[in-house]
Order: structure tokens, then sequence, then C-alpha cells
């Protein structure tokens, strides 16, 4: 810490003027009076977030000073360090009223350019010299615009299109002919507002009812709770925060709305775990609309597309082009990444937020988040500011009309009720699985494609080929054979013979320790998968609660676990090498303890005979063999006494065997589903998967250098 002047006796410094304060006019009276006027509000139920932190900071500030002192004697120090402990247990004490500012106290809690000010302010009053005033590190500055690049797509794209007139057809609302809440602090009684919000009060705009236009795909369905949310962006809605469960299709509702209100070019930001399914998603619901996904400096994006997708990660080298791009609509998924309005990341987004805004008068803007409404309140002031709800001090022109409209102010009694409702109207939609239980299977299955790091696709990737490779030599060398015998030559393809190779191949896998075979290599990807299916547990847990993480093999759950301790995410374990009272207290821990978020079981070993139901969201780390086993562990949450419709998200390596080997599973589910019903049909074996793969493996090898030789 810096060096300041030295404090004169009872806490006062000497001012800016160079005027002595008395004694009782110091920081502390500053502290104390501030202090009991944040208490008094805390009992009226109205929360002051801002200064409670501030409170805290100078307390904690104070008291290194005071400690420090060598010019204070002992007696001097005590008394001064016992009014600091009276201030500090007020704020304990108002933090229990108010559970929600405990979260302030942490030394790593943020601390808001209006926190800041205010700090300086009571400093002054206190006759402390304030501290400096934050300014832009140039070095910083000067490095970031080092990173940013501009692919040579998107130069073709600006070249061809060098100017974006801006649209501004739509008019702005029009002032309030009321002007009562001008001057009022407008923001914090906003945040209040839903964070004492009662049980069972209405958390979801009002939704048209029925949506007769909406055109979706040839082969799939909107269920009525997304159609309802795309009719209101085809009726002329352009802002929403999309805050359903997970499970109840956020990225289709997204996409569509975006055809809907022709968001065209249409930017999704995204984390990095989920870029590949929104890839995916939007070429299944928008077929007709081109999709490009950024990837490290973009050498391979099409800046012509009609919808980008980015992961946070790597919006820093983009941001440039990207606010300038002309885009009409911006998706930001899992917007909670954003709470933290001084990281890079928020920057970029509200940046690129504002750009769009400047340049089309009614953009479509979505955030999309399945954390409840009702926790860490404050995160969602960076969201609002994302959607142009808010700027840094108050609500913008529309929200401050509907406040307007209610004819209240803060200090009227149904104020709260009414704000609550105005903001809710802005575009905030919230559905939970059992509100629309009807209207969703009770139990699905939700591929997620992940792309892995670098190095393991590219070792994965030659694995694959090595593989591919040793099973081509094994056909030749059985075709050369067989027509050295016969003397009659093969033309095309021996399918037959390709299933016998894929035989030999598998039989000689099982025996081998060494070399590389498709159980290893299924391994290895469920390594690679690890961090990926864990992070998405962790974001899961977040906004859904608890989590039954499903894996294979002992080393990703080792890695799945060390992941969730980094996170400070607190999970217990289900294994096999456990002891029955081991295995019972750490199932006990999950289903009773409301702290533990996340339980990370053995597919093998926990796949029977546990009743985790107090969980709707399974998380598949690693692909069984067989329909059945996947199927069993499912069963551990979705069984009677479960009100929910359960989710089970399996975690698909994109561009890997590991997609085909979902698919085998997908295509033996039926088959076991008759057996089960009687029929005369073998249920699938995991070694009839098994031999699939190297089945498909050889198929697709073979059919590739056919069309070489073609070529």
């Amino acid at each position: 810490m810096s060096e300041r002047r030295r404090p004169r006796r009872g806490g006062g410094r000497s001012t800016a003027g160079g005027q002595n304060r008395n004694r009782d006019d110091g920081i502390l009276s500053v502290l104390a009076k501030a202090v009991r006027e944040v208490e008094n509000r805390v009992q009226r139920g109205q929360l002051e977030p801002t200064r409670f932190q501030v409170i805290a900071l100078l307390v904690r500030e104070e008291r290194a000073r005071v400690k420090a002192d060598q010019e204070l004697t002992d007696a001097q120090r005590d008394k001064e360090l016992k009014r600091l402990d009276g201030i500090a247990t007020i704020l304990a004490q108002i933090a229990t009223r108010a559970p929600a500012l405990f979260t302030l106290l942490g030394e790593d809690a943020e601390v808001t350019d209006a926190a800041r000010r205010m700090k300086r302010e009571m400093q002054i009053a206190g006759g402390l010299e304030p501290d400096p005033e934050v300014e832009p590190v140039r070095a910083a500055t000067t490095a970031l615009a080092e990173r940013q690049v501009v692919p040579a797509s998107v130069r073709a794209a600006q070249l061809a299109n060098p100017f974006l007139a801006p649209d501004y057809a739509a008019p702005l609302p029009p002032r309030p002919s009321e002007r009562r809440l001008l001057g009022w602090e407008l923001i914090e009684p906003l945040l209040t507002a839903f964070e004492e919000a009662p049980g069972g009060a209405v958390s979801c705009m009002d939704l048209p009812e029925s949506a007769p236009n909406i055109k979706v795909p040839v082969g799939l369905e909107l269920m009525p709770h997304q159609l309802r949310v795309v009719a209101a962006a085809a009726e002329g809605h352009r802002t929403f925060l999309l805050a359903d469960e997970p499970g109840l299709g956020k990225t289709a509702q997204a996409l569509l709305a975006a055809q809907a209100a022709d968001a065209y070019p249409l930017l999704c930001v995204v984390p990095s775990v989920v870029k590949t399914n929104w890839a995916r998603e939007a070429a299944r619901w928008t077929p007709r609309r081109s999709v490009t996904v950024i990837h490290g400096s973009g050498e391979t994006i099409d800046g012509f597309a009609d919808i980008v997708v980015v992961n946070y990660e790597v919006l820093d080298r983009h941001v440039g082009w990207i606010a300038n791009h002309g885009f009409r609509g911006m998706v930001v998924d899992e917007a909670h990444f954003i709470k933290n309005k001084k990281s890079q990341r928020s920057q970029h987004v509200l940046e690129i937020a504002d750009k769009i805004r400047n340049r089309i008068a009614r953009p479509l803007m979505m955030a999309l988040t399945g954390t409840p409404l009702i926790n860490d309140i404050d995160d969602f002031r960076a969201i609002w500011q994302f959607l142009g709800w808010i700027d840094e001090r108050k609500p913008t022109r529309t929200l401050m009309a509907s406040l307007e409209e209610t004819g209240l102010t803060p200090l009227d009694r149904g104020f709260h009720t009414a704000a609550r409702r105005s903001v809710i109207d802005m575009g905030i939609v919230r559905r939970r699985k059992h509100d629309v239980a009807a209207e969703i299977p009770a139990r699905r299955i939700a591929d997620l494609p992940v792309e892995l790091d670098a190095v393991s696709a590219r070792s994965i990737r030659e694995a694959e080929r090595d593989l591919a490779l040793r099973l081509l030599q094994r056909y030749d060398s059985a075709v050369a054979a067989r027509e050295e015998h016969s003397g009659v030559r093969t033309e095309g393809i021996d399918e037959e013979l390709v299933r016998r190779v894929a035989g030999w191949e598998l039989a000689a896998s099982e025996d081998s320790t060494t070399g590389e075979n498709v159980f290893s290599m299924v391994r290895r990807i469920g390594q690679a998968k690890a961090m990926l299916a864990a992070d998405y547990t962790v974001q899961l847990a977040h906004s859904a609660g608890k989590v039954v993480f499903f894996a294979k093999h002992i080393d990703v759950m080792d890695a799945a676990e060390e992941f969730f301790e980094q996170r400070a995410v607190r999970h217990a374990s289900v294994r096999g090498d456990q002891t029955p009272t081991v295995r019972q207290r750490n199932i006990d821990s999950f289903v009773n303890d409301p702290d533990v978020a996340v339980v990370v079981c053995s597919l093998t070993a926990a796949g029977v005979g546990l009743n985790l139901q107090v969980a709707s969201n399974v998380v598949l780390a690693e692909l069984s063999w067989t329909n059945a086993e996947q199927t069993q562990a499912i069963d551990r949450v979705h069984r009677i006494g479960q009100t929910d419709p359960v989710t089970a998200w399996r975690i698909i390596a994109a561009q890997t065997i590991d997609a085909r080997i979902a698919e085998l599973i997908d295509s033996k589910a039926s088959l076991a589903a008759r057996a089960l019903d009687g029929s005369d049909e073998e249920v699938a074996a995991s070694a009839d998967i098994q031999l699939e793969a190297m089945v498909t493996m050889l198929s697709d090898a073979l059919a590739q250098r056919e069309g070489q030789l073609q070529a």
C-alpha cells in the first residue's frame, strides 16, 4: 500500500486545505454514522449494498493503519480498534438480516465504480487523502490492440459492403410526461425488488398464447413454451433475459427468435464447451442460414455468414472487427459469465452491445442463463446493461418510462412490486421444468458435442488414422490371400469380409496390452473430455442445482473432482473401491446436504442400486458400450418419486469415433426395447457396438480410398 500522510489522533487527517479536523469529525465518526444509516434502512427493508461494502473496505484499511501506526500509544490503539470492532459488529448484524451482503465482505469481492466513488467521498469527509482515480493502463491497452486480428474473409466482406448504413427506423420511446423519479437512485431499489420478492411471485413476462405462423424445419417440433418466446420476437419484442432452466431448449428459442426478427447477421457469444453445439443447433434449426465458428485467429471463418459463433476466450482478439461488422442481433449464452463488469470479457461484450445499439435502433438482444433470478441479484447489473435496460447509473429511457407510469417512488409501499413487474416486462422469461412438465419428455438424452483441445484432438485423430490403416492392411492381406487361393478377383468392397476383419481386430485388441486399439483410444477420448464435462457440470450446478456426473474410468473421475475442487464446488464420490459405509455416507451427503452440488459416480459401480432423484440433471462424461448401461445410470435419477423431467447430457467429442459410438448406442436402443417387450430379438451386448465401431471405421477407410482412386 502506498504511504499516505499519517493520521492525526482520533482518525483525522490534514485535509487538502491544511486544516485539522477535530477528533469526532474523523473517519471513525463518518463510518459510525454511515453504518447506523445502513442499519436503519435495512430494518425498513431497504438494502444499500454499495455503502455497506464501502464501510467494510474502510474499516479493514483503517484497522491495518491503526495497527501499523507506531506513534499511537497502546491505550490509543486499543481505543480506536475497539471503535472499529463496534462498527464491524454492526456490519455483521446487518449481513445476518440480509445474507446476500455477506458476499461483499470477501477480499475478492468486486468493487464497482460507484463503490470507488463513494469510498473517495467518505475518505474526504473523514479527512483522509482519497484513493487516486483509476486511470487506464496504457500498456494493457497497447497489448490488447496488438492481439487484435481481422480475418481475411472478414476483410473481403467489408470490401464487398464498405458502407453499413445505420438503421434508425424505429423511433425512441417518448420521454415520460411525469418526471417524479428524476434524481432518485433507482438501480439498488430495482435489484432489491427482485431479491426480496415473495415466494411464488411472477418471474416471466406476458407471452403470446399461440404462434400460428412460426415455421420450423421439417422433422423438428418446438414445444409450446418455446413457441411463445419466438412468437414474442415475431410480434416485435427485442430484448430477452431468457432464464429457463437447463433442458428447456434455450438455444433453439434464441435461434428461431433471431429468424423471426430477421436479426441477421447474428452474433452468438458462448462458452467454449458449447461452441460446437451452437453451430450444430444453428444448422439444425435454421438450415437456410449459413453459420461460421471463430477459432483462434479466425483464419477459417466465413465473413459473409449469417450466424457467427465465438467463445468468450477468444473474443478479445476479434472485438475490433466484430463491433463494427453490422450485426443486427446478439445472443450471450451463460450470460452470468459477464457478471464481473471489471473483467475483460464483460467489457468486450458490453462494448459490442453498445456499438450494435448505436447502429441499429431495435436490435435483437438476448441474454441466456439458467441461474435463478432469486440468487446473486447484483450479478444482473451487467446483464441488464447488455440488454440496454440500464446504464452505469440509471434505467434507460424505456424502463424509466415504465417506472414513471407506476406513479410511485422508492419511498412508496408498492414501489418494489411495481418496479419488479416493469423490469420483467422488459423481457425476463423464466420457466422451470416442473412448470412445463406436460410439454417435455419425462426423460430425454441431449448430446453436447465439444471440441477437444488442439493437442488432444490431433493425437486422437492420428490414433484413429493408425487404427484405420491397420484395418486396411488386415483387409488387403485377407483379400490377397483369398484371391491367391481362389484365383477370383474381388470387386468393390466385400461387406462380409469387412465384418470378419473387424472381428479379428477386436479380438486382437482385447488380448493386447500394448499399442493403440479401440479401447485405449476411447479411454483417451474420455480423458480429453474430462475437463470439458466437468466445466459443463459446474455450469449446470450453478443453474439448476444438484447434478450427477458419471464416468467409466478412475482417471476421468479424478480429473473431474480436481476441477470441482479448483472451482470450489462441493462434491461427493461413489466408486467401486469404497466400503459400503463410505459409499452410503457419500450418497447421504449428496442427497441431504444442500451445499453438496455434484456427485461423481462410476458408471459401472454406481449404475445400479442408487437413488439420486434429488437431482434432475445427469452428465455422462464418457460413453458406455451398451444402451442398457447408459439407461441404468440415468435411472438413478429418473425413478419413482422424481417430480421433474430428467435430462441426461451426453458429452460427445466432435469429429472422433466418439460420435459414431453414440449413434451406435442409440441404434441399439430400439432393439433392446423390443426385446424387453417380449420379442424374439436379442438385446445388443457391448461386443456388438465395439464390433460395429470397427466395421464403421474400416468401411469409411475403404470408401475414402475408393473415392481417391476414382478421382
